[in-house]
């Protein structure tokens, strides 16, 4: 079980509580399905992802940014406990999708650069620490059915 400061905790409810996600989202996605352009393997029925300009317009990707943003709600809400939290979506992205667990660091590495971009000089290191410590057990939570 993971421990949690107050400070943590705050931070990252201060911080999912300020960003816009339905431009947070789609912009971290998309900036995913750009720079490691291998993800977007997944994303076959999504239609045209040939460059940077037809991802960053695609409604499919916005539309699905969305939604991985709104799943890390559901850890937010239960810090104490992620690792069951994400049991389901866990298997799901193992035995149905087959996502190669490592993406899933990719894409909290882009959510971070695009976190950052959006809180400016508010992302000190302490809340950046913060922000990768939830990150990384968000993706580890992900990653469990895979051992």
């Amino acid at each position: 079980m993971v421990e949690w400061t107050d400070f943590e905790r705050a931070t990252i409810q201060d911080i999912f509580s300020k960003i816009d996600y339905d431009i947070v989202g789609p912009a971290t996605l998309a900036r995913c399905l750009v720079v490691y352009p291998w993800c977007q393997r997944y994303f076959g029925n999504f239609g045209n992802l040939y460059n940077a300009a037809a991802i960053s317009s695609n409604p499919m990707v916005a539309k699905h940014g969305t939604i991985i943003l709104h799943g890390l709600d559901r850890a937010v809400k239960n810090m104490d406990d992620i690792k069951n939290t994400y049991a389901e979506l866990s298997v799901l992205h193992s035995e149905k999708l087959h996502v190669d667990p490592d993406n899933f660091k990719l894409l909290t590495d882009c959510l971070t650069i695009v976190v950052a971009g959006q809180m400016g000089k508010a992302f000190t290191g302490e809340v950046q620490a913060a922000f990768q410590k939830f990150l990384a057990v968000v993706v580890t939570s992900l990653g469990r059915q895979y051992h």
